[in-house]
């Protein structure tokens, strides 16, 4: 007996959003004016996004990257105000709309991930 697997890999629009949104901010160093620590943070969340993303896309279903991702996004997000830039627009903005993105729909993946972890993780009782 062959168990279906509902979550398939590659196929999750979520992290396919986040592998985007990750791009986008790494991206947009090339096109954005550097202020503060802008550069080296939208460039290491950018990337752990990126990673994140395609680590979720070959193995749905691992909760633990679903939160890894979350925080690589919400990072993103206040990265302007701990980096020192929050008051460049451009490179602010890139980092608020591409970290706030990223968590919005990696919020959105992380229950349906933790019910497919649980469903192969727990034995049958039969």
């Amino acid at each position: 007996m062959t168990e279906v697997v509902s979550m398939k890999k590659w196929t999750r629009w979520q992290d396919w959003v986040t592998v985007v949104a990750g791009l986008y901010a790494a991206l947009s160093v090339i096109w954005t004016r550097a202020a503060g620590s802008s550069t080296a943070l939208m460039l290491v969340f950018g990337v752990l996004l990126i990673i994140s993303g395609v680590i979720n896309l070959a193995m749905p279903g691992t909760p633990a990257m679903e939160w890894a991702q979350a925080a690589f996004g919400a990072l993103l997000f206040l990265s302007p105000w701990f980096g020192s830039y929050a008051m460049q627009a451009g490179v602010a903005w890139t980092s608020w709309i591409t970290g706030l993105v990223a968590l919005v729909v990696t919020a959105t993946a992380i229950k349906p991930s933790t019910e497919e972890h649980r469903h192969h993780t727990v034995s049958p009782s039969h």
